[in-house]
């Protein structure tokens, strides 16, 4: 996730130096978030049936190849065919990761324990853009790719190294003949409101995260206040770093708390920082509303993943993670290139409005549809 980081404010300029226009910046994005959907399923499924590993080693191996060909792109065209295949590296590593996580983790510590995952993903988008920033500006917008692209084969050494495979880890006995409790349908997650709801405010989130943060925030800040690329760069991680502080007692409010009164008010808090920077005037007004949407983005995320895990059996594990994650990733696919067609067309203030509207949307559909577990976790 340095990586991502890394790449994150400068992907927007780099691509506009192709002379294209905003939706088509916008479409280096997309093509990433359209690898991730179509692999999301089948990644879990290959997961569920080749084991942990296999993701943990392979994703990182793909992503690099990804990076490494976004870096040495001579057109729009190569630099969206080299972010598909990053994509797609991208998926294969986060579903392993997640799956580990949870394959070793008690119903009672999910959410401590998918928190510290998501601690250390902030603090990649943490320390990323300032690096990428200040890469770009001493060299050009090609070297920080490759730079992510050496830390991914680096990452895929290390789970080679220390990561023993985790499926089953956790597994008991089965019951003796005549015990075993019927097999939950295979898809039977997907009649759970509650299950449906979490997927929309994922997808929210996620849109989000692409649209706003990662393709209208670059802009704004270069357009309308003039900040410099190492500038960007810096703002962006100062602001990720509030999830980094709060990412453990989010975890710990998903399993004491409960996931549904966790992810309400940090979703709520995400609308209203989006809607804060359509009206920022000043730098620093900008700033303040980057700390409360980064706020609300990433302190929810261990309590949707938890809640995911408490609706699926352990047989429909692999599969709901798929879903759900492939639902964030519709959110990632479709916010750029409609938010840049949007601030094309109107204004990029007026995209940010729609986005926050829509995140605001889908946590009152959490408060209203949602059920709470009778324990914050079963």
């Amino acid at each position: 996730m340095a990586g991502q980081g890394i790449t994150g404010p400068i992907l927007p300029l780099y691509a506009r130096s192709f002379d294209v226009s905003t939706a088509t910046v916008g479409l280096t994005i997309t093509v990433f978030a359209f690898a991730r959907l179509l692999v999301n399923l089948p990644a879990g499924t290959m997961a569920d049936r080749h084991g942990r590993r296999l993701l943990l080693v392979g994703g990182p191996l793909v992503l690099s190849l990804g990076m490494i060909g976004s870096g040495l792109s001579v057109t729009i065209w190569d630099l969206l065919a080299w972010r598909f295949v990053a994509g797609a590296g991208s998926a294969l590593y986060m579903t392993g990761a997640q799956l580990y996580i949870l394959d070793v983790s008690s119903p009672d510590r999910r959410g401590r324990n998918l928190s510290y995952n998501s601690g250390a993903l902030l603090a990649g988008l943490a320390i990323g853009p300032a690096i990428g920033g200040i890469v770009a500006e001493l060299t050009n917008f090609r070297v920080p790719f490759l730079l992510v692209g050496g830390l991914a084969v680096g990452a895929a050494a290390y789970s080679y190294l220390r990561l023993d495979e985790s499926l089953g880890a956790r597994r008991v006995p089965a019951p003796s003949s005549g015990d075993e409790p019927a097999p939950a349908p295979t898809w039977s997650f997907l009649g759970s409101s509650t299950y449906l709801a979490i997927c929309f405010m994922s997808l929210a989130m996620f849109a989000t995260r692409s649209g706003t943060r990662a393709t209208l925030v670059p802009l704004l800040g270069t357009d309308e206040f003039g900040l410099s690329e190492g500038e960007l760069g810096a703002l962006l991680g100062a602001t990720a770093s509030i999830g980094l502080i709060l990412i453990g007692p989010a975890g710990f409010a998903a399993d004491r708390i409960g996931r549904k009164r966790t992810i309400v008010p940090t979703g709520l808090a995400a609308a209203a920082g989006t809607f804060a920077i359509a009206l920022s005037p000043s730098v620093a007004w900008l700033t303040a509303s980057l700390f409360l949407l980064s706020f609300g983005t990433s302190v929810t995320g261990p309590a949707q993943y938890a809640l995911v895990a408490d609706i699926a059996s352990e047989e429909q594990r692999g599969r709901a993670l798929g879903v759900y994650r492939s639902a964030g990733d519709v959110g990632f696919l479709i916010a750029p290139p409609f938010l840049g067609w949007l601030s094309d067309a109107t204004s990029i203030d007026t995209a940010l409005v729609v986005n926050g509207c829509l995140v605001a949307g889908a946590a009152l559909i959490v408060l209203v549809v949602a059920r709470e577990p009778t324990r914050p976790f079963r």
